[in-house]
């Protein structure tokens, strides 16, 4: 490892231009907010543009058959350390969401070249795909994790209807070659994420970021109720079989589920709801409704699983309906790594930063990838709390401290120091 007399630093201005230039496309007129759904010509154009910076930085580009793109330093041996994130966006997102995690990495790698520092190991900046589970999971990572499947490839669906085939094939990617994305068992040795917090708790400490010690675990269902439909104006309320109705009973006693089989960490969300036959006069004969629900322990998530089935279960039978529920997806709590925990730290007291230890309730990349490597996250605020919608802000203080910070965990983890510590 070589190095120049000044230590490497981000240029925030040069990133807040990337941030700004991704985050105009897919940005819609109306509302200010970011469409780069997965697989959508925007998130494709957002691919192309993060490739050209990439290219622009000397790095070399590629992008696997599951849409991953890949920008690698080729320098020294043996296994990478990734720094990456994701691209896509939720319908009318926010510009950070994901993109600052990717563009970030990114700022970090050209720091270290016009520093003249020199890695022993090599360096690779990662923008996943599908990360935001418009087809049910976390497809890219899970495709480098190997953990994507043939079934998944021809069952996939979006709310929509849409086939995660037909919306590959559309953007001229061959879904089969997701199943060759997986990388060799070893090659990469450490996953590092920088992400907008997405909740109020560091903006509130005024704490400029955070090291996130474990990621929640996440069950997603749909269930669905079915009653009978009848006109609203002749059916005596006794008499009703609505489906609508059960679905209030279940939801009105959320507070209670979480009260008796959660905790403090516990999260249980109805987020989407159909009504059919949806019509002011007539009472619904069938209700599907999502059911999203989060805990720090898996134990918990399976009490919380329990206690929702035995709700829906009372509801129905009091409204006289029938259930289906189809339980989409389950992903347990993952802790990150403690040896980057530990990078993360000593990097946080190198630059007189204090960043607090702190859970994540939501959903990330890294969560797929520490199956396969040491993985770590880096939180920094979001104003207000808010994410997933247009108002989505960070300070730009508090993105240049947060990237500093993984600039310089990324300099220990691919330094002289890292034939030690990653052996």
């Amino acid at each position: 490892m070589t190095q120049n007399n000044s230590a490497p630093r981000i240029d925030l201005q040069r990133l807040r231009r990337d941030m700004e230039a991704l985050g105009a496309i897919g940005r819609n007129p109306v509302t200010g907010g970011v469409d780069r759904v997965s697989f959508s010509d925007a998130d494709m154009e957002g691919r192309r543009f993060v490739a050209g910076l990439m290219e622009d930085a000397g790095l070399a580009v590629a992008m696997d058959g599951a849409g991953n793109l890949s920008g690698r330093w080729e320098i020294g041996e043996g296994a990478a350390v990734m720094l990456g994130s994701h691209l896509d966006s939720v319908p009318d997102g926010g510009m950070f969401d994901g993109a600052l995690g990717v563009l970030a990495a990114l700022e970090c790698v050209r720091a270290m070249r016009e520093a003249g520092w020199v890695p022993v190991r090599p360096v690779e900046v990662m923008a996943t795909a599908e990360e935001e589970g418009r087809f049910g999971g976390m497809f890219g990572a899970q495709a480098l994790a190997g953990q994507v499947t043939r079934e998944w490839l021809e069952t996939a669906r979006d709310d929509g209807g849409t086939r995660l085939f037909e919306a590959m094939r559309a953007q001229g990617l061959e879904p089969y070659k997701a199943l060759e994305a997986k990388r060799p068992e070893g090659s990469i040795a450490a996953f590092l994420e920088i992400h907008v917090e997405q909740g109020p708790v560091l903006e509130r400490e005024k704490k400029s970021a955070g090291i996130v010690t474990g990621i929640s675990g996440v069950f997603n269902w749909t269930i669905r109720l079915e009653g009978e439909a009848n006109h609203s104006g002749t059916t005596p309320m006794e008499m009703r079989r609505d489906a609508f109705a059960g679905l209030a009973d279940f939801a009105h006693g959320i507070p209670e589920l979480i009260a008796e089989d959660g905790s403090e960490t516990s999260r249980v969300t109805i987020g989407k709801v159909l009504v059919e036959p949806d019509f002011p006069h007539t009472v619904p004969g069938a209700a599907e409704f999502s059911l999203v629900a989060r805990d720090m322990e898996e134990d918990v998530m399976r009490r919380l699983a329990a206690g929702a089935k035995a709700r829906i279960a009372a509801a129905a039978e009091k409204h006289g309906l029938t259930v289906s529920i189809n339980e989409t997806s389950w992903l347990p709590p993952t802790p990150c790594h403690p040896e980057v925990i530990a990078v993360f730290q000593r990097a946080a007291e190198r630059l007189g930063l204090d960043a607090p230890l702190m859970p994540s309730g939501a959903g990330h990349d890294v969560q797929v990838m520490a199956g396969i490597t040491r993985a770590g996250l880096i939180f920094v605020p979001s104003v207000g709390g808010i994410s997933h919608a247009p108002q989505e802000r960070t300070e730009w203080d508090d993105i240049e401290a947060g990237t500093n910070l993984l600039l310089c965990a990324a300099m220990e983890l691919s330094g002289d120091a890292s034939r030690e510590l990653l052996r």
